[in-house]
């Protein structure tokens, strides 16, 4: 039976891979691995294998987590992925370090009102609506500019780049056309802002895609951690 050490092990391989394919280093490439639903003791197992970055999509199950472990874990990375309510950004601004489904001006303001102020700037992404699904959150392709520049206002923000989920599908020129559409969005924010350099796309059933159009962090949870 396989232990989540190895299974991140295999991971981290497939990553090598597919960035050795496409001629990037895979130093530019962070997992994150999406913990969800799953217990402390999977974190812990995950950390102990060298794991150091964790995605959790629901606000108090996240809360509870970063609690629990903040003590004697203190050098883990805490990412919000999920979608958030405006009555929950208290939850995220106090307890996460990034925020990756930002995509409305107004969850920007008041996360940037309720991060404390000896806390380093919250790192947020924008979700970007790639594949223009109505059951998708995210801002469509052409609203990215204005929100980037109503996060690059608030001081207690910091404007790291964009995330997307593409299309369900195993049609991998669909696939490509859309993660490729985001690299030039995320290329054309970067000369924008010095502060971005992540794009957030790829999970396990299209990584290699992801990494050859040019992904900085790809999210794997069932590959980690088993099915739900």
């Amino acid at each position: 039976m396989t232990t989540i050490a190895d299974r991140i092990s295999i991971a981290q391989s497939r990553i090598n891979q597919a960035a050795q394919k496409c001629s990037r280093s895979s130093a530019e490439i962070s997992l994150l691995a999406v913990s969800k639903t799953k217990p402390i003791s999977d974190i812990v197992a995950a950390y102990q294998a060298g794991q150091r970055l964790f995605g959790e999509n629901y606000v108090q199950e996240g809360e509870t987590k970063i609690n629990a472990l903040q003590a004697d874990y203190p050098d883990i990375e805490w990412h919000f992925i999920g979608p958030l309510q405006s009555n929950k950004t208290k939850i995220v601004a106090e307890h996460f370090d990034w925020m990756h489904t930002l995509s409305r001006a107004k969850i920007a303001q008041r996360l940037h009102e309720q991060r404390p102020i000896n806390k380093q700037p919250l790192n947020v992404c924008i979700q970007v609506n790639i594949s223009q699904e109505q059951s998708k959150s995210g801002v469509n392709a052409e609203d990215v500019a204005m929100l980037a520049l109503t996060i690059s206002s608030l001081s207690n923000l910091k404007l790291r780049g964009l995330m997307a989920i593409p299309t369900a599908t195993d049609d991998i020129q669909l696939q490509q056309q859309e993660f490729s559409q985001l690299k030039q969005i995320f290329d054309q924010l970067k000369q924008q802002y010095p502060s971005v350099d992540t794009l957030s796309m790829g999970m396990s059933g299209d990584m290699d895609i992801a990494i050859a159009n040019g992904s900085t962090m790809v999210r794997i949870g069932s590959a980690i951690f088993g099915e739900r």
